[in-house]
C-alpha cells in the first residue's frame, strides 16, 4: 500500500467513533448490508422460538495487530465500514434473527465500545461485557463467562469480522444433525490464516487443521467464525489457562469422537475477513458496491 493511500486511511478510520445516546437515537436505522426483512418468517415455529431465546457472544478482545496504526486508537471491531463500526453491523445482523442478549468479550481499548453501545438498549438490545485482564483466546473468552449462557444452546462470532451468514438456516441445521457445535463453513481460496475442515459426506467434521502451510491445504472450506454451541463444549474448554477454539477446543473434541458438523454457507451468504488494511479497503468498497 502507497503512503498516500495509509495516510487517507488513518485519517478515516483512526478518529473514535461518536459515542450513540438514547436522547439523540431517532429509531431508525439505515443499514450498510441489506438486511432481510423477513429473515426467520420461513422458518419453523420451533427455531424461531430457539432465535428469540439463544444468546450470543461477539468475541472482540483482538488486538488487530496487522491493522496497525489504524487500531492505535480504535479496536479493531469498531473500525468503521460503510459508516458503521463492524461490530454494529454484527449487532443488527443479530437482531434481525431475534437474538437480542449478548455478550461482548473487550481487552483493547474496552472503553471505546462500551461508551458506543452502552447498555445495548438503543439497539432494543441487552449488551454485557466481559473485560478481560490478559487475553484469554476466542474459547478462554467464551468459557470466562459459562455462567451468562445459562445452559443453553448459543451463539460465538468472532466478532471483527462481517457476515451475512442465515442464522436461522444455521440453527436449522444444528438442530436437525444433533451434534455438540456447528461451525459455518465459507469458501475461500487462499486459506492459509485460516482454519479449514475435512467433512464426511453427512456434514460431520472429520478434520481441521488451524493456518495451514500450502503443503498442508486439503480443503478450501474455512472456519467463518460462526457457531453454535451445545451447553456442555464449556466442559471442553480449560478454564486454567488461554484457549482457542481452532488450535486447541475443535482437535480436541474431535480426537475424542465428539460430534461436530459443518454448515456450508451457500452463494447468497457473505463473508468478508478484516485483517488488514488491504482488507479493510476491499470490505468497504464490496459493502458499498452492494447498497
Amino acid at each position: 500500500m502507497t503512503a498516500c493511500k495509509s495516510c487517507a486511511l488513518l485519517q478515516q478510520f483512526t478518529s473514535p467513533p461518536t459515542p450513540v445516546r438514547s436522547s439523540t437515537f431517532d429509531g431508525h436505522w439505515r443499514p450498510a448490508i441489506r438486511y432481510p426483512l423477513s429473515a426467520i418468517r420461513h422458518l419453523p415455529s420451533a427455531i424461531r422460538h430457539l432465535l428469540s431465546a439463544m444468546k450470543a457472544m461477539l468475541l472482540a478482545a483482538g488486538l488487530g495487530a496487522r491493522l496497525r496504526p489504524l487500531t492505535d486508537n480504535l479496536p479493531k471491531c469498531m473500525l468503521p465500514i460503510a459508516g458503521k463500526p463492524v461490530l454494529e453491523h454484527n449487532l443488527e445482523w443479530l437482531k434481525k434473527y431475534g437474538v437480542t442478549e449478548v455478550m461482548i468479550n473487550l481487552y483493547h481499548l474496552p472503553q471505546v465500545v462500551k461508551d458506543y453501545f452502552g447498555d445495548g438498549s438503543n439497539w432494543g438490545m441487552k449488551v454485557a461485557y466481559s473485560l478481560e485482564k490478559e487475553i484469554l483466546g476466542t474459547a478462554g473468552g467464551v468459557k470466562n463467562v459459562a455462567w451468562f449462557f445459562e445452559d443453553n444452546p448459543f451463539l460465538v462470532w468472532y466478532g471483527d469480522n462481517l457476515s451475512t451468514c442465515d442464522l436461522g438456516r444455521l440453527l436449522q441445521f444444528h438442530r436437525e444433525k444433533g451434534g455438540a457445535l456447528t461451525i459455518a463453513l465459507f469458501q475461500r481460496e487462499d486459506v492459509t490464516r485460516s482454519g479449514i475442515l475435512g467433512l464426511a459426506e453427512d456434514d460431520r467434521v472429520v478434520r481441521y487443521l488451524e493456518k495451514p502451510g500450502d503443503e498442508e491445504v486439503f480443503s478450501h472450506w474455512v472456519n467463518a467464525g460462526i457457531m453454535v454451541l451445545e451447553p456442555e463444549v464449556l466442559g471442553c474448554i480449560p478454564s486454567d489457562r488461554p484457549s482457542d477454539f481452532g488450535r486447541d477446543v475443535i482437535p480436541a473434541m474431535l480426537a475424542e469422537g465428539q460430534r461436530l458438523f459443518g454448515y456450508r454457507m451457500s452463494s447468497d451468504e457473505g463473508l468478508w475477513w478484516i485483517d488488514t488494511p488491504e482488507d479493510l479497503q476491499r470490505t468497504e468498497q464490496e459493502i458499498s458496491r452492494r447498497n
